[in-house]
């Protein structure tokens, strides 16, 4: 009974004790580091719980007075539909804790980045309500693009979103991407079921289709322009872009000297704006087309200059096709 007793008296203590020890491991915090991570790319906090911490689909983080432990527990061990995110270190986390602190409480919690339409489909309603779409966006351009890379079935796609963190760089290696930078966590199957995963599923690929992998880059050499377009899809697997159009938009009083690559249209005017245009049959996987433009001037971020891939199919069921990949000349945003 002693013995009992005793242990009985020792029980709430542990949770006491893992406590006290986390926080004397925790690593000095700077809350100057913690912004530049907040705010780069290297995570997507913010989509969910707002651009300065203030809240939205997630709670709100700024001036709440976190612990390092706390914060430690929900990112590594949500109780939420958060994903957990194993592959923050301590020194990150400590850093963004110490970024939380440096901020006022906010008045009001935000709003959410992306509202549930009343007329969503079943699919894109769950990935919106879950959380899934605040950061994928209402389109899932970035999941339907690497499930059209390899027209990944539906185990493919449960493993990229329960086994993030470790599926992720297995995907980047069949597609032959470099690095392994990891930017969402692990969904658990006991907040997103598989049942409700199957129909973001279903949605993706029947109600507005997979998008083909298509990637491109630009390089300058004084006014010259050099776009490399390619369907960066699996051989044998991913799926093919059929009825594609590339355009350099042309900056108001800038014309063009001379343009080079298969399937040029000439230049052409529409909606108000001038277009370099190409045209091209079909992309499929490993396909690849270099084209260049040179215009009367070099232009300058102002100029908002950049080039736009579109295709007639696959395109959605019903609705507009706006599927679109924007590729920026070198040094312009986003």
């Amino acid at each position: 009974m002693k013995k009992l007793f005793a242990a009985l008296l020792l029980l709430p203590l542990l949770p006491l004790t893992y406590s006290v020890a986390t926080a004397q491991n925790a690593p000095q915090g700077n809350a100057a580091t913690g912004k530049t991570l907040w705010d780069g790319n290297a995570t997507a906090c913010r989509n969910c719980h707002g651009t300065n911490g203030e809240g939205a689909f997630g709670p709100d983080l700024a001036g709440r007075g976190l612990s390092f432990t706390q914060f430690k527990k929900a990112v590594h061990e949500p109780w939420g539909v958060m994903p957990a995110f194993p592959q923050m270190n301590d020194q990150q986390l400590a850093d963004m804790t110490a970024y939380f602190a440096s901020l006022p409480k906010p008045a009001m919690v935000g709003k959410w980045r992306f509202e549930t339409p009343a007329n969503a489909p079943r699919g894109q309603a769950i990935a919106l309500n879950m959380g899934c779409a605040q950061c994928h966006q209402p389109g899932f351009n970035g999941p339907r693009g690497n499930m059209g890379a390899v027209n990944g079935d539906f185990n493919y796609f449960a493993a990229l979103v329960y086994d993030h963190t470790t599926e992720m760089p297995k995907h980047r290696q069949v597609l032959g991407a470099q690095g392994n930078q990891i930017n969402m966590g692990n969904f658990l199957r006991t907040r997103m079921p598989e049942s409700e995963l199957r129909e973001v599923y279903n949605w993706m690929r029947d109600d507005i289709g997979f998008r083909p992998f298509i990637q491109g880059n630009m390089t300058a050499s004084g006014a010259t322009y050099t776009l490399n377009v390619r369907n960066a899809g699996v051989e044998g697997r991913g799926i093919a872009a059929e009825g594609v159009t590339v355009r350099a938009v042309i900056p108001a009083g800038v014309t063009v000297v001379s343009a080079t690559g298969a399937g040029y249209q000439g230049v052409k005017m529409e909606g108000g704006n001038t277009y370099a245009e190409w045209t091209l049959p079909r992309a499929a996987p490993k396909d690849a087309q270099t084209y260049t433009v040179t215009l009367s001037r070099a232009v300058n971020p102002q100029d908002n200059f950049r080039a736009e891939v579109r295709w007639r199919s696959p395109a959605p069921k019903s609705g507009p096709a706006n599927d679109v990949v924007t590729i920026n000349p070198p040094g312009a945003a986003g």
